[in-house]
C-alpha cells in the first residue's frame, strides 16, 4: 500500500479503534453499573454513563492520535506482539498524564476510575487482538497473491537496486517489481511497451543519476498512460535532513528538514508545555513565596534576574531567574574566564564566587530556574529542549553544526540536564545530547525527560 491509499487505510484503522474504545467504554460503565452489583452488593453508585461523556470525547479521539505517533500504525505486518504491548502501554501513560492534567487544570473529576480502568483496559486490549487479527489475514492472503501491487521499476539498474533495498519489508512485501527498466540507455518506447504489457498503475523511479530531461520524456510517458510516476527524491545526499514536498506560489517545492515537522505531536506538545507550566506555576507558588523573601534578607537587590538568551533560530527572548548572584555580576565575568570549566564558548564554575549562600541554594534545588515557567507560558521556551544559551555565548560558536540546537524551542530541562550536567564539561558533548535530542524527539521522550528531572533536582545532579 503506497501513498494515499496507505492514508485512507490508517484513517480507516484509527476510525475502527475510536469506535472499539467508544463502544468498551460504555461496555465497561455497564459491567461495573449494572453487572458488578449482582456479584457485590455493597459496591458504591456509579454515576449514569452521561456523566462519562466528556472523557468519552478526550479518549476517543486522543488514543488513536497517540498511538500513530508512538508508531502503533507503523510497520504492522513484520512487528511483534511485544513491540505493539510496549507502544499500546506508552501510550496509556501519555493518554494517562493528558486525563490527569485535565483533572488538575480544568478541575473535572473522573465520575468513576474503576470504569475508566475497566474500559480502557478492555478497550486497548481489544485493539491489540484486532492487530493481531488483521496481521494474520492480511500474512495469508500475500501468501496467496493478494494485495501484492505489480509495478515497473525505472532507472539505473544500480539506483533501482538501492531504492528497494531501502524500503522497509513490509512494503517490500506489498510489490512486486515485475521489470527493470534502465532509462538512461533504453529508449522510453520500451517502458511504454512494458505498461501494456504488465498493466501496471505505478512506476517507480530511481532518479538519482538519470538526466533530468529523460527523467521528465518518461514521467510525461506515464501522465500519457494515466499512469503515476513515483521518483525517488534523493538527488543530494544529507546525513540528517529529510526531504518533504510542499508549494510556494502554486510551485511544487522539494522541502529538506532537519527538525520535527507541524504535526498532531508537536500540537499536543505545546498544549502540554502551556498547561504544564500553569499548573507547575500555581503549584510551586509557595515555592516562589519562600525564594523571593529569602532573596530579600539575602542581598540587596532585584529579586529576578533577566538575559538575553537565545530562543529558535537564534532569536533573542529575555529569560527570567530568581537572582542567585549579587548585583552586576555580569560585569565581574571577564576575571573570572581563568576559572571557566566549560571547554567551549560556555561559561561555567562549579563554585561561582558571586553566588551569595541563599542563591548556592536555589541553584542547588533548581528553584532558580522556576520563572522561566512564564517563558514558557509566552511560547518563548518548551519544558523539555536544549537549554538557552546566552546570546553572546551562542555568537561564539565556531562549529556551525552545532548552532543546528537552536533548531527548536529552548527547555526548562534536557538530556544535557537529567545526565548529571556537572559532570559533562565539553562543549561538544553537551551540544551531542541536544542533536541527540531533536534527531530522536517524541512526546514519549518528553515524557520521560519530565520523570527523570525530579530526581536530577532532588540529589542535586543537575545543579551548579
Amino acid at each position: 500500500m503506497l501513498g494515499r491509499r496507505q492514508e485512507i487505510n490508517l484513517k480507516l484503522t484509527e476510525t475502527v479503534d475510536s469506535a472499539i474504545l467508544a463502544f468498551f467504554l460504555w461496555f465497561g460503565h455497564f459491567l461495573r453499573a449494572d453487572f458488578a452489583p449482582y456479584w457485590k452488593s455493597d459496591l458504591p453508585a456509579v454515576p449514569p454513563f452521561s456523566e462519562f461523556l466528556w472523557l468519552l470525547a478526550i479518549v476517543v479521539p486522543f488514543t488513536p492520535t497517540i498511538l500513530e505517533a508512538r508508531g502503533f500504525y507503523s510497520n504492522t505486518l513484520h512487528k511483534s506482539p511485544g513491540r505493539s504491548l510496549r507502544q499500546m502501554g506508552e501510550s496509556a501513560v501519555i493518554l494517562g498524564t493528558i486525563i490527569g492534567a485535565i483533572t488538575i487544570f480544568v478541575r473535572w473529576e473522573v465520575p468513576s476510575r474503576a470504569v475508566l480502568l475497566l474500559g480502557l483496559s478492555l478497550g486497548m486490549g481489544a485493539i491489540l487482538l484486532r492487530e493481531s487479527w488483521q496481521r494474520q489475514l492480511l500474512l495469508r492472503r500475500l501468501s496467496k497473491g493478494y494485495h501484492r501491487e505489480k509495478v515497473i521499476a525505472a532507472g539505473k539498474l544500480d539506483d533501482i537496486d538501492t531504492v528497494l533495498a531501502r524500503m522497509n519489508p513490509a512494503m517490500r512485501t506489498e510489490l512486486q517489481v515485475v521489470e527493470r527498466i534502465d532509462i538512461s540507455v533504453c529508449p522510453i518506447s520500451d517502458l511504454v511497451d512494458a505498461l501494456h504489457r504488465h498493466s501496471v498503475g505505478r512506476v517507480l523511479f530511481a532518479a538519482q543519476h538519470v538526466h533530468f530531461a529523460r527523467i521528465e520524456e518518461a514521467v510525461q510517458a506515464c501522465e500519457t498512460e494515466g499512469v503515476e510516476a513515483w521518483i525517488s527524491a534523493d538527488f543530494f545526499q544529507t546525513a540528517i535532513a529529510r526531504p518533504t514536498f510542499d508549494t510556494l506560489a502554486g510551485r511544487l517545492m522539494l522541502v529538506f528538514h532537519s527538525t520535527p515537522q507541524a504535526s498532531w505531536s508537536l500540537f499536543f506538545k505545546d498544549v502540554l508545555d502551556r498547561t504544564g507550566a500553569a499548573i507547575l506555576l500555581i503549584l510551586t507558588l509557595p515555592i516562589w513565596l519562600f525564594a523571593i523573601i529569602g532573596i530579600r534578607l539575602a542581598s540587596r537587590g532585584p529579586i529576578f534576574f533577566r538575559q538575553e538568551r537565545a530562543g529558535i533560530y537564534g532569536k533573542p527572548f529575555t529569560m527570567w531567574k530568581f537572582r542567585t548572584m549579587r548585583p552586576n555580576a555580569e560585569f565581574e565575568r571577564d576575571s573570572l574566564l581563568a576559572e571557566n570549566e566549560m571547554d567551549g564558548p560556555v561559561f561555567k564554575i562549579t563554585k561561582d564566587p558571586r553566588v551569595f549562600a541563599f542563591g548556592s541554594l536555589l541553584r542547588r534545588l533548581s528553584i532558580d530556574e522556576l520563572p522561566q515557567l512564564i517563558n514558557v507560558l509566552r511560547g518563548e521556551m518548551s519544558l523539555v529542549g536544549p537549554r538557552p544559551l546566552p546570546v553572546l555565548e551562542i555568537q561564539r560558536i565556531e562549529k556551525r553544526a552545532q548552532r543546528r540546537r537552536l533548531s527548536v524551542k529552548p527547555g526548562l530541562t534536557c538530556l544535557w540536564q537529567v545526565s548529571g550536567r556537572n559532570g559533562i564539561t565539553n562543549f561538544d558533548e553537551w551540544v551531542a545530547l541536544d542533536l541527540a535530542y531533536i534527531d530522536n524527539w517524541s512526546l514519549w521522550l518528553d515524557l520521560k525527560i519530565l520523570l527523570r528531572t525530579l530526581p536530577a533536582v532532588v540529589r542535586g545532579a543537575g545543579a551548579h
